[in-house]
């Protein structure tokens, strides 16, 4: 009988005691599931008479409810208790968990491997402000007042004041004045930094970037001492055979000034996109310093001369690496920075 049935099914909910999260999933899928036994009393339910349905309908609801409350009270009994522990104990004979090490970012790398080549060569690393004064990042170096540099395109002004403005240096050359200033010759520096340029960000250009600049100042110094020094660094951080060339170009502060190409690590000089299919890949401007720019740092150029040189560090970053997006050094996206090597500084 049906109703029987209900009966023993009532009574074996009110007696079930739960101890454990395991034995309430038991009780769901002996009654609340579809081929459950709440499911399969509904089923017999079909073939009662009409005239006991109305009784037995009331009780069938009642017993139905009945489960899915005291399922529901078992539920929230066990949730708040939380997980119970472990019984067994960890193996501590198994090997532990390796450290993984992060990556060192490109520049950072590369400025290592630059800084390490002129140190050879005896040239010490110098630091200083980013935000300069109108006469050590312009008038020192020899800038006119008409210069294009000093145009609000070019330069981020802090404070634009008459004879004496203030801005984020757009080169480390302002290192060099300070040097000069305050010591005396021989001078054989590089000056690593951020500079900071009012250009629109793309792939090519960036607000912000990395210069590593040197400057050599002594009794007899001559263009070919600027020659052989960077012929060495190319050599060195680029590999044996690589090709120089030099071109006459213009820059305020050297006299005569020269840009040097080398050959594309790329395409072996072949040509190709990033060369533009000439073989040849722009890395640098240097030149002898101007007698100018000695004098205004208080030293005589009748006894003294030098060179000094600047250098992009994105540019050499990109011919090592081959990286196309200047955005990428910026980004902090650590699927780039993984690629590099986590040598430790």
């Amino acid at each position: 009988m049906l109703q029987e049935k209900i009966q023993q099914y009532t009574e074996e909910i009110e007696r079930f005691n739960p101890q454990s999260s395991e034995e309430v999933e038991a009780f769901r899928l002996r009654f609340l599931v579809a081929k459950g036994i709440v499911r399969g009393l509904f089923e017999e339910f079909k073939s009662v008479s009409p005239d006991e349905k109305r009784s037995l309908g009331k009780v069938l609801n009642e017993f139905k409810q009945a489960a899915e409350q005291k399922y529901k009270a078992m539920q929230e009994r066990f949730a708040s208790a939380g997980p119970r522990p472990k019984q067994a104990a960890e193996d501590l004979t198994l090997p532990g968990e390796g450290f993984v090490f992060g990556s060192r970012h490109p520049l950072s790398l590369v400025r290592k491997e630059i800084v390490e080549i002129f140190k050879k060569l005896g040239f010490i690393v110098a630091d200083g402000p980013e935000i300069e004064d109108d006469w050590h990042n312009f008038t020192a170096l020899n800038f006119p007042p008409e210069h294009p540099a000093r145009d609000m395109q070019d330069t981020f002004f802090i404070k634009k004041q008459e004879g004496n403005d203030i801005a984020l240096r757009t080169h480390t050359s302002s290192v060099q004045v300070r040097m000069m200033e305050n010591g005396k010759p021989p001078f054989r520096a590089i000056m690593p930094g951020r500079v900071y340029r009012n250009e629109a960000i793309s792939a090519r250009a960036h607000c912000f970037f990395h210069q590593v600049e040197g400057l050599y100042v002594d009794e007899n110094v001559s263009f070919a001492d600027l020659k052989q020094t960077l012929y060495y660094f190319v050599q060195e951080l680029f590999g044996d055979g690589t090709q120089v060339r030099f071109r006459p170009s213009y820059f305020p502060f050297t006299e005569p000034s020269a840009e040097m190409d080398i050959s594309c690590t790329i395409c072996k000089g072949q040509g190709c996109t990033l060369c533009k299919n000439t073989g040849w890949v722009e890395i640098l401007g240097c030149g002898m310093v101007d007698p100018n720019v000695l004098e205004n740092c208080g030293i005589d150029s009748e006894r003294y001369s030098g060179f000094a040189f600047g250098m992009g560090i994105e540019r050499i970053t990109n011919l090592k690496y081959e990286i196309k997006d200047l955005r990428l050094f910026s980004e902090n996206d650590v699927r780039f920075l993984s690629q590099f090597d986590a040598e430790l500084i």
